[in-house]
């Protein structure tokens, strides 16, 4: 500084507005320019400067005026001046700062800057809110043409609303030349001017003085709602991205698109399992839902994406109905006046704002005169967990599996034969131990809201069994309910045949569900038949418990409703374990984050110490996995092994039901059992052993220690069958049958078995046989009407019979002769008589 050079205030004042930027600058030009008497005094300036920017230190009225504090039509650079004004002389701390600054801003700013922390700082964040009002004004033009009508009328990409009453920027319905309504549209752009109203500080979607469209939810018909809960969201169709209009209905339990919707889009429509009938308040049922569509990628604001199905409901007067089951996903917080989204609940932080880290620990935000809120901190990702899926910690959230799951349309329900009296269990005498277990149990179920209290008429059994650690399991006995129950045929998954579809994969990953059956809702109505009644108490269950007769079949429906686009192609669901295949690492990672975003999605929850990931070999329902094949688990073959002689009948049967699980592993499995199983038939009273059978079972014992590795079938290769005739295991008239046609039997029933891979097979296979006058079967003139019928079976598989003599036919000539216990019989004359055949085939 010269002093010299500034000889009076009038020098002084005109240097300091040189130094003056943004909104002081447009204040002091006028004061010099109009010659203020305020410029030729620099006491009298700074005075005046005070006055419009200061603030008297020590002001009680600061911290009123902050929060009083309102963006209205000040560009957010202009309000952020203005609160940084005010704030340093505030006292007041950063995080209390920020919530205030973030009040303050305009809806749409709020909206869209809901994802972010209050952690990031006051000066950070002020940024960040100028970048994103940037952003927005950006999006305004890349949209303009939503914005403002065309020049000639067009066919809407919107779902079809009310006419609105002519609008300021509407210049379709004015005399304005087109050249001209493109100049003004670029004026208001240029100058972040509201393109309804012309005016700073706001945009059109949040204009004052543009009227609003009224939305009426479908589900609510009997109300009359002036202004319901909704949003705009964006919507992406194969490429394609549009706005609609979304209902927030907490009273709705799922959510909906409209009908005319989905035909404009030309959406694919998918039949639901069965059909949902949607009631009004009233009860009165307003339609049915038959399909549903998806998953469809829904964006709300500029961060907020995820991937849903929505159910398809006719004659919606709103685009789309997000109800219940989102709300509670989400859990978003709502401003009940405004109807904008304030902040997002944690699952959305990893799920759908992928790039954004998790929300900080907890934070005490201080406000004069408010009351304090605490943040409760983000569950820890389990350590066995890959780094990979860490944004997914919340699905293996120990805390959220014990919450009461929602209704859902997949409830348990439990319908009763008419007619039938309801079970009523008597009371178990419990030790000392079974009634701390007993009290444990029934305090945590009543906590979690599993059970409560019943006054129900119904009432089973409760006890508990031992574990094999030594604990005990509760256990009700359900079995007087079952009898009366309808049963519920969905089929559980054929194992083997499900782990043949494994071929080519090379990496696996184990789930499993924790408390799986408990994340299904009882129907509601139907809890009073779940009672059981206890020393201390009479109790039904909200959940559907282990017991009863249709919980597999309704959790399967479930689980195959939840990952039905996985099934088959990368994913093998049995009840609650899930097994997700691969080809390539790569791959798999994809795969894993499909289906834990699915997961995520319908609120199941897993048990991570129980999850194996990115495994070259896996044990699954009792196999080994690998990308080898199959191989039985050698658990299970050591027990086995070591598995003394059987004493009494149930001991047998023991340890015959365990064999049998791995009897495709083992050849001539019912020839080597045969001497055991003649032990049960007429069911003896004591167990008659004999060295035959001591035999069969020292030879089943080593089976099971030599037992091959089963190979996944490949369909790309040709498949060759290898058929011979044995009388074992055939009814007495097919035991009677000539030669010949118990050949073609043989032929017919190996068809039978592998029809699910021979049936429509790639390459043509070739049928191995050693009854040679089988190869002119198809050149035949004249069939009985047994080989007829069989003929016609033949038909539907693309096959050659090829000869091969007896002594060659190693494999499937030892099936049909094991233990010798094959009668020599006379051979009969030929199938087919000479006369029948043209000639050889060579």
């Amino acid at each position: 500084m010269q002093p010299q050079l500034y000889p009076d205030d009038k020098a002084k004042v005109a240097f300091i507005i040189s130094r003056l930027e943004g909104k002081a600058l447009r204040w002091a030009e006028p004061l010099w320019t109009q010659h203020h008497p305020a410029v030729t005094s620099l006491s009298s300036f700074l005075e005046h400067f005070r006055e419009v920017f200061g603030t008297p230190a020590g002001d009680s009225s600061i911290g009123e005026r902050l929060c009083r504090l309102r963006q209205g039509a000040l560009t957010v650079s202009d309000f952020a001046l203005q609160f940084r004004t005010l704030a340093s002389a505030s006292g007041w701390n950063e995080q209390a700062l920020i919530t205030t600054y973030r009040q303050g801003l305009n809806p749409s700013i709020r909206l869209h800057l809901a994802a972010y922390e209050d952690s990031i700082g006051l000066e950070k964040f002020i940024q960040l809110s100028i970048r994103v009002a940037t952003r927005m004004q950006l999006c305004l033009e890349e949209h303009q043409d939503q914005l403002l009508p065309p020049a000639a009328p067009r066919r809407s990409e919107h779902v079809r609303c009310p006419e609105p009453a002519d609008e300021p920027m509407d210049l379709e319905h004015s005399d304005v030349a087109t050249i001209e309504r493109q100049r003004e549209r670029q004026r208001r752009l240029a100058q972040n001017r509201c393109l309804y109203c012309g005016r700073l500080g706001h945009f059109i979607a949040e204009c004052p003085t543009r009227p609003a469209r009224s939305v009426v939810s479908a589900l609510l018909l009997v109300l009359n709602i002036k202004k319901p809960l909704s949003i705009v969201v964006n919507l992406t169709v194969s490429d394609l991205c549009i706005s609609a209009r979304a209902l927030l209905d907490s009273g709705s339990a799922g959510n909906f698109i409209s009908g005319a919707l989905c035909r404009q889009l030309r959406l694919k429509l998918t039949a639901t399992q069965k059909a949902y009938q949607i009631h009004a308040v009233t009860g009165r049922t307003l339609q049915t839902v038959h399909h549903l569509v998806g998953p469809l990628s829904l964006q709300v604001g500029a961060l907020h994406c995820e991937e849903l199905h929505l159910l398809v409901l006719e004659n919606a007067t709103t685009d789309i109905i997000l109800g219940r089951p989102w709300l509670e996903l989400h859990d978003p917080v709502l401003s009940w006046k405004t109807g904008e989204i304030l902040k997002w609940g944690e699952h959305c932080f990893g799920a759908c704002f992928p790039n954004l880290p998790a929300p900080s620990p907890p934070q005490v935000h201080h406000l004069p005169a408010q009351a304090t809120s605490v943040e409760s901190p983000p569950e820890a990702c389990p350590p066995d967990i890959p780094a990979c899926y860490s944004h997914f910690r919340d699905v293996f959230c120990p805390r959220k599996a014990s919450k009461l799951p929602p209704h859902r349309p997949w409830d348990c329900a439990i319908d009763l034969i008419p007619g039938e009296p309801v079970p009523k269990g008597r009371i178990y005498s419990l030790s000392i131990p079974e009634e701390k277990a007993m009290e444990e149990y029934i305090q945590e179920a009543l906590t979690q809201g599993y059970i409560r209290p019943s006054t129900s008429p119904a009432a089973s059994s409760f006890f508990f069994v031992a574990k094999k650690d030594g604990g005990l399991r509760p256990c009700i006995d359900y079995r007087a309910l079952n009898q009366i129950t309808v049963k519920f045929r969905y089929p559980l998954p054929l194992v083997p045949t499900a782990l043949e579809r494994l071929r080519g994969a090379t990496i696996f990953t184990k789930l499993d569900l924790r408390s799986a059956y408990n994340l299904i809702r009882i129907r509601e109505g139907d809890e009073w038949k779940t009672a059981f009644v206890t020393p201390t108490g009479h109790y039904e269950y909200l959940v559907m418990p282990y017991g009863l007769a249709n919980a597999p079949s309704v959790f399967q429906d479930f689980m195959h409703t939840v990952l039905r686009e996985f099934l088959h192609k990368c994913a093998l669901v049995y009840i609650d374990d899930i097994l997700i295949y691969s080809r390539s690492l790569a791959e798999h990672r994809q795969h894993v984050r499909e289906v834990l975003q699915r997961l995520r999605e319908y609120q199941l929850f897993l048990k991570a110490e129980k999850c194996a990931f990115h495994q070259s070999s896996v044990h699954f329902l009792g196999y080994i996995l690998d990308r080898s094949g199959v191989r039985m688990d050698e658990r299970k073959v050591a027990a086995v092994r070591d598995w003394p002689p059987p004493t009494t009948i149930k001991e047998l049967q023991r340890f015959l039901g365990f064999a049998n699980f791995y009897r495709r592993f083992i050849r001539g499995y019912s020839s080597i059992t045969s001497p055991l199983t003649s032990l049960l038939r007429n069911k003896p009273k004591s167990l008659a052993w004999n060295p035959a059978a001591s035999q069969a079972f020292d030879t089943l014992k080593t089976a099971f220690t030599t037992a091959p590795l089963l190979v996944h079938p490949n369909p790309e290769l040709p498949f060759i069958v290898e058929v011979d005739a044995s009388t074992t295991g055939l009814s007495p008239a097919e035991a009677n049958y000539d030669i010949g046609n118990r050949e073609l039997l043989a032929i017919k029933l190996a068809l039978e078995e592998w029809r699910h891979w021979l049936e429509g097979a790639k390459h043509p296979f070739v049928v191995l046989t050693d009854h040679k006058n089988l190869e002119y079967l198809r050149a035949a003139k004249r069939l009985n009407p047994r080989q007829a019928r069989w003929a016609l079976f033949f038909t539907r598989f693309h096959f050659t019979i090829s000869y091969r003599p007896g002594p060659k036919n190693v494999k499937a000539d030892a099936l049909s002769r094991l233990h010798g216990q094959e009668e020599p019989s006379e051979e009969p004359e030929p199938i087919l008589p000479e006369k029948l055949f043209v000639s050889p085939i060579s």
